[in-house]
């Protein structure tokens, strides 16, 4: 059974790490100091600025990448990953949504999950067998977190953790799985399962 923590963020009083650090701590989540690679998934699905409340702020990410470091390791490899979608290139989105000038301050790598090398997989959903790409930064990351927007989406009704996760497939134009998302989703989170999911609640999109 997963654990869940929900923590009011007050800007005006706290940092943003501090906010993280608490959820960690309500669900007894601890960084092993040992891990060396790291990939963090925001959402990044289009080119809208995270105040429209779609896309995950970069100053949560970068929080974050501060929170993992005072428990791990400066030197830990840290990636933030996105992949392009159907109406959306990541060398456009790093840039628009500030993810380059986070980057480059905080010292991490931003991957492009296309342009990554990557291994087909099978995975069986309501006893259909579908195959996807499984990406070697995903592969080969200690750990995976997951950090989400929540959303309302017409076809879900509730996007959050598993929608996201849709965002590691590399393959570019994901319409083709429009007619059966559900399974989609389930398939990729089955493949590239995150062990930690973080969700920028600051501002929520209804």
């Amino acid at each position: 059974m997963s654990l869940v923590s929900l923590v009011k963020f007050d800007e005006k009083g706290m940092t943003l790490q501090e906010p993280i650090e608490k959820s960690l701590d309500l669900i007894n989540f601890q960084f092993n100091p040992k891990i060396q690679k790291i990939a963090i998934k925001p959402n990044m699905c289009y080119y809208w600025d995270h105040s429209t409340g779609e896309t995950t702020d970069p100053k949560f990410v970068s929080a974050l990448i501060d929170v993992i470091r005072k428990h791990t390791s400066r030197n830990i490899e840290i990636s933030v990953v996105e992949s392009d979608a159907s109406a959306m290139k990541c060398k456009y989105a790093f840039r628009m949504l500030g993810y380059e000038k986070m980057a480059e301050e905080k010292g991490v790598k931003l991957i492009n999950l296309t342009n990554d090398k990557a291994e087909k997989v099978k995975v069986t959903v309501r006893n259909k067998t579908h195959q996807f790409y499984l990406p070697k930064t995903i592969a080969d990351a200690d750990i995976l977190i997951n950090v989400p927007k929540i959303k309302y989406m017409q076809v879900v009704k509730l996007t959050c953790a598993l929608k996201n996760i849709y965002g590691c497939n590399p393959y570019p134009k994901k319409y083709k799985y429009h007619k059966w998302l559900d399974e989609a989703i389930v398939s990729l989170n089955k493949i590239m399962r995150p062990n930690l999911c973080i969700i920028d609640g600051i501002i929520a999109k209804g």
